[in-house]
Formats: structure tokens, sequence, C-alpha cells
């Protein structure tokens, strides 16, 4: 993919100014097309490439390190809803049992980005880190855990400014049982460690 049509949405903003009721050469609007173009390039800079990709680059496990849970937590993201095309914020949490390799840490927040980097749904955007990890690593198990605040809900509507939503999606040996819950109480305690 080619990327944004940056001239395509100049145009588009500057008829949404005019439908709003804004004078789009008024002083203050005169740039505002070409720093929307410039946001929504970056914004939408994910679509088009494969997340997998960041993972292929593995290092074999050593056989007592193999099934033990490597977590990676507060992995910052932003993302766009596709409902209302407005940002959510959050963090992930990724765990995942390795097998027979394992990855550079600063590989997840890759993943995560490329896939926040398009018009997104939280739950969807979960389900597809979580795809990611399973096919780019093949480990025993995996564990995804968003948290994030949505502009749809705290700027407009309900205008909820304290609200968060978390989705989860596991993988494998992630799925159910002790392991599982171990998991997530790991990634508990680094959130209330934080608040302390």
């Amino acid at each position: 993919m080619a990327g944004v049509d940056r001239r395509r949405i100049e145009a588009a903003v500057t008829e949404l100014l005019l439908a709003i009721g804004e004078r789009p050469d008024r002083e203050g609007l005169l740039s505002t097309p070409e720093r929307v173009a410039d946001a929504y390039a970056e914004f939408f800079g994910g679509l088009g490439h494969d997340p997998v990709d960041h993972l292929r680059e593995t290092v074999p496990t050593e056989l007592d390190t193999a099934g033990e849970a490597v977590i990676v937590r507060d992995i910052s993201f932003r993302s766009v809803c596709e409902h209302h095309l407005l940002p959510f914020t959050g963090v992930a949490h990724v765990a995942y049992l390795p097998d027979a390799a394992v990855v550079g840490l600063g590989r997840f927040a890759r993943v995560v980005d490329t896939l926040a980097s398009r018009p997104q749904v939280q739950e969807r955007l979960t389900e597809q880190i979580a795809d990611a990890i399973d096919e780019g690593l093949a480990p025993l198990g995996v564990l995804v855990v968003l948290d994030a605040s949505h502009q749809c809900m705290t700027t407009r509507g309900p205008r909820q400014t304290g609200s968060t939503t978390v989705t989860i999606a596991s993988r494998g040996a992630l799925s159910s049982g002790p392991l599982r819950s171990d998991v997530l109480a790991l990634i508990g305690a680094g959130r209330s460690r934080d608040d302390d």
C-alpha cells in the first residue's frame, strides 16, 4: 500500500470545515487540512504492513527457559476508533510462553504499534496482537491485555472522563487455568505498584 492520499485528505478536511460552518481560509485554519493529512499519515501508517514481520528475527531458547512466562507490561499505544474517528490511548500488556524461540522485547511494541496504526476497535486490536504473536513465534501460550481510554466515551456522548476499557485475548496454555491466573496477577501487580 502506498500510504494515505494527502491531497484527498486535505480536500475532505476543507469540505468538513465548510460543513460545520467554518471558513477554511481563516488565518487559524489555513494549514489545518495539511496538518490533519500529516496526522492521518501517522495514525494510519500501519495499514498495509504485516505485524508478523517484526517477529521474524528470533533467538533459540535455552532448554531450561522454554515455557517460562515472558511478560512485557505497559506498552503505550494510540489508535483511532473506526466508529467516530476519535483517538483511543492506553497500554498493552503482552505475555507469552516461549517454545523454540524468543524475540527482542522491543519487537512487541512494534507489533502493537503496527496494528494500532489503522482504524480499529479495541476488541479486534487485542485479538490481532495475540494472533500476530501466535503466528510469528508459535509459543506455547499468548495472553494480551489492553487497557484504554476512548475519546468517544470521554469527550462526547456520556463524557465519562475516568472510564477505561479492558480487553483480553489468549491462546494456547494461557487460555485458562492457574498459569493464566498467575500471569494476570503479575500484570495487575505492575499496575497496582504504579498507583502507590
